[in-house]
């Protein structure tokens, strides 16, 4: 008996080493691939990713710990702005996916999820996305990869982007009592004609509820964005604009992005703009009601952590855009000649001076 009594203390001895062993043992660190649709300091796409980290933190997947991150740039604005152009890129990712095999693969913005995502359906790649512009509806039409918003299915997952248009357009209103006409500026490329089709469609759920008459113009080219913005300042129907171009070319051939694109509309434009992305007040303009890209990114990061932690994308609800940010620029008010309501102002996310 006594016998039977040491084999068990022995096996109890090597039991307690083994498992004191396992936990010394660092955990195996996972790999992130995020894939920028554009540069990778790109205002829509950096705060994006650093939102998706932060979550990631929190739910403790640090970076350089237990967490590799990659990243890729795909700088489909300025430079791989052709189809042919962006198909290279998009063959380049899926290579770097290849060869890194990702744990999580984060897609940010259409480009991405158009030419990478939408061919890594079903995969055995967990993808989550960003920055959505288009319905994803309209997607799951071209290749099918979302059974539902609130069970996907298949392999991939993620946020919407919400514009929120019809909440800046109400704070709008706030600022400007007077406010009657908002013209709304649009490109030809995928993301603005994405962005259009979202304008549109809270306009028709909000009915004529907030008195305001909208009008839609879009530029094919630089030349004629310019002689739109131009135009407004003999229009004095139009009280505020929503510049929502985000790639032009001149008559050269030469991009002009969205920065680009901002910052010559408040240089050469007196009439308010509401931001689409609160990253624009910073560039110059009044500001507004904007998309919160960091908190969307965030919203992003906690998906994929739940991935990193055992979920299936398929069974991780698709979410909207849930925030936006409250943002101004008082230089730029100044510049106006307005005075910002005390109670806006006090209400805002961010204020730019």
């Amino acid at each position: 008996m006594k016998r039977n009594y040491s084999c068990l203390a022995v096996f109890i001895f090597f039991a307690f080493l083994v498992c004191c062993f396992a936990f010394a043992l660092p955990a195996q660190a996972k790999d992130i691939l995020i894939v920028h649709s554009y540069d990778l300091d790109n205002i829509c796409g950096a705060p994006q990713q650093q939102g998706v980290l932060e979550s990631l933190a929190e739910a403790g997947f640090k970076a350089g710990k237990n967490l590799t991150v990659h990243q890729y740039a795909m700088n489909t604005k300025k430079e791989n702005n052709t189809p042919e152009l962006m198909a290279k890129q998009a063959a380049a990712v899926l290579e770097k996916i290849k060869k890194i095999t990702p744990d999580v693969l984060v897609l940010l913005d259409d480009n991405a999820f158009r030419t990478v995502g939408l061919k890594l359906v079903d995969s055995k790649f967990n993808i989550v996305f960003s920055g959505m512009n288009g319905q994803p509806e309209d997607y799951d039409r071209k290749v099918k990869w979302m059974d539902s918003w609130s069970k996907p299915g298949h392999n991939i997952t993620g946020v919407y982007e919400k514009l929120h248009f019809i909440e800046a357009c109400m704070v709008q209103k706030k600022i400007i009592p007077g406010l009657e006409k908002i013209l709304v500026v649009t490109d030809n490329s995928p993301t603005g004609r994405a962005v259009l089709k979202q304008v549109r469609k809270e306009m028709n759920e909000a009915g004529n509820e907030l008195g305001i008459e909208f009008q839609i113009r879009i530029a094919s080219t630089w030349e004629e964005y310019v002689e739109i913005i131009r135009q407004t300042g003999t229009d004095s129907s139009i009280g505020t604009i929503y510049p929502a171009a985000t790639l032009l070319k001149d008559r050269d051939g030469k991009s002009h992005s969205t920065s680009e694109i901002i910052k010559w509309t408040v240089a050469n434009s007196m009439i308010p703009g509401i931001p689409l992305n609160y990253s624009f007040s910073r560039l110059g303009m009044l500001g507004g009601v904007g998309v919160d890209f960091i908190a969307m990114g965030r919203q992003a990061g906690v998906m994929a952590a739940e991935i990193l932690k055992g979920s299936a994308p398929g069974e991780i609800p698709i979410e909207e855009a849930e925030r936006y940010a409250l943002v101004f620029n008082l230089n730029r008010a100044k510049e106006l000649g307005m005075d910002i309501p005390t109670d806006i102002l006090m209400a805002a996310d961010v204020i730019y001076k």
